[in-house]
Order: structure tokens, then sequence, then C-alpha cells
């Protein structure tokens, strides 16, 4: 596994030019946020860091969010949300222990300075960080690696290793394996493992952040080898079963730390 440098792999996405359909795709999804509202616990007082649009907040806690995109605000804000505070998680503008929990949810690998970011995260929360991530390791378990294999080299690099995760945290971890349902609300890529036609939609991959990043005529070859695998059947040959299985479980995952 090649070693995560934080300098040159967390690379951020402009949100201010990318992000303004964004919402339109990345929504919560009930049966994933169950998983995050039990590692939230009884906690009333959340800070939502890397907060986007407000996906995954809970409705009946007291929420405060941080979010450094201004079309992120706007459009979490369309949504009927608290407006989110302007900053960003390596700088945090709380005393020490404020909140009972706080979550960050698929923002980490956006973070210039991880470490710093979620030390700040356990500086300012009493009780259990929620971090919602992607393993790199563990990417290439989605058929989608063998269309899009530049794609995936791409998330390989951003997404820090969870052992990263973990020694920056300390106190006590758990990371919890988190299946996706096929018809998942929230759309980041293995959320269509089995409706593989999602990827030929321009504003479905404007809301997965990677593609962001590949070098000019790349994404379109890519979504081309898919296209036509999927007319001449060779996808639905090898990958079909995907279209009917209820549930997969690939490399999203929920970490959750607590103090001590």
């Amino acid at each position: 596994m090649k070693e995560y440098n934080p300098e040159t792999d967390g690379r951020a996405f402009d949100y201010n030019s990318h992000g303004h359909q964004y919402s339109a795709h990345r929504q919560t999804d009930a049966r994933i946020a169950e998983h995050v509202q039990r590692a939230l616990g009884d906690a009333q007082t959340i800070l939502n860091v890397g907060a986007g649009a407000g996906s995954y907040e809970p409705i009946d806690k007291y929420v405060v969010a941080v979010e450094p995109s201004e079309v992120m605000r706007l459009q979490r804000m369309a949504r009927g949300k608290m407006p989110a505070i302007i900053g960003t998680a390596d700088d945090l503008p709380f005393d020490e222990n404020s909140f009972d929990a706080s979550m960050a949810m698929v923002t980490i690998h956006h973070w210039p300075d991880l470490e710093r970011g979620l030390k700040e995260l356990r500086r300012t929360t009493k009780g259990p960080v929620v971090i919602m991530t992607f393993d790199p390791d563990a990417l290439d378990r989605f058929w989608n690696a063998a269309y899009f294999p530049d794609l995936i080299e791409i998330e390989r690099r951003r997404y820090p290793p969870i052992d990263v995760i973990l020694s920056i945290l300390g106190g006590s971890c758990e990371v919890i394996d988190i299946p996706i349902p096929l018809d998942c609300a929230d759309g980041f890529q293995e959320a269509f493992y089995g409706r593989p036609e999602a990827f030929l939609a321009g504003d479905v991959r404007k809301a997965q952040s990677a593609w962001g990043f590949l070098p000019s005529g790349v994404e379109e070859k890519l979504v081309q080898n898919l296209a036509d695998a999927l007319v001449s059947g060779e996808w639905d040959k090898k990958y079909g079963h995907y279209r009917t299985m209820p549930y997969f479980t690939c490399a999203l995952r929920l970490i959750v730390s607590n103090n001590g």
C-alpha cells in the first residue's frame, strides 16, 4: 500500500465552481443514516464539519454545521437546513469539549490538513467522533475498477488509509462496514453498483468529485467504455447479478472514536 501523503493526496474539490447541482444527487439515505444515528448515540449537541448541504444531520438534535463553500452553504439553506458557519476543519472556532458528538460525512479526503482537522474534531468533542469515509484498500472490489481504472487510482490516492485515521483520532475506535442499498439515495459511486446506466449521466458524475481530477479527455473515454459494454451486453454478462442484489458492502466505512 502506498504511504498516504496529506500534502499531495488531500486535494480539495472546488465546490464553488463545480458543486452547484451537488445536493440534487447527494442526499441522506435513510438506511445508511441509521448507522450514523446509532454511532452518535444519545448526544444532544452535534458538530458537523465539512457539512456540505447537510446530509445525515439528525433532525432531532442541536446541530452546528461548519462548511467553507458558499455554494454548499446556500444549498443547505435551500433544503431547509440551518445556516452553516463559514470555516474549515483545521481551525474550529469552538472551545474544548463544546459538543457531545461530532460528525464528518465523506469529507475528510478534501481536507488539506487531515491530522489537524481530525485533532480539532477530537478537541471540540466530549463523546464520539463519527467519520464516514471510504477505505482506499477496498475500492477495487467494485466493478467500476474494470471500467474506470484511472478514476479508482485517483480515489485510492485521495482517501486516507483507515489506520492513518485511527492513529490520529486515538482513543477507543470502531470501524463499521456499511452495506449500501440498491436504490441508495446518496449518489456516490458505489451507490450505483446495480444501476450502471447512471454513470452515463453527466449530472450524476458531477456529484462525484473524483471525476474532476481526471486529465482532459479521460472522462469521456471511460464513460464510452462503459456505454459500449452496456450496449454489447458485456457488462450484464459479467456483472448483471448486481442489478438484483439488495445490498452491496464494499468500501464505505463508518469510524467511531470515543475518548479514552
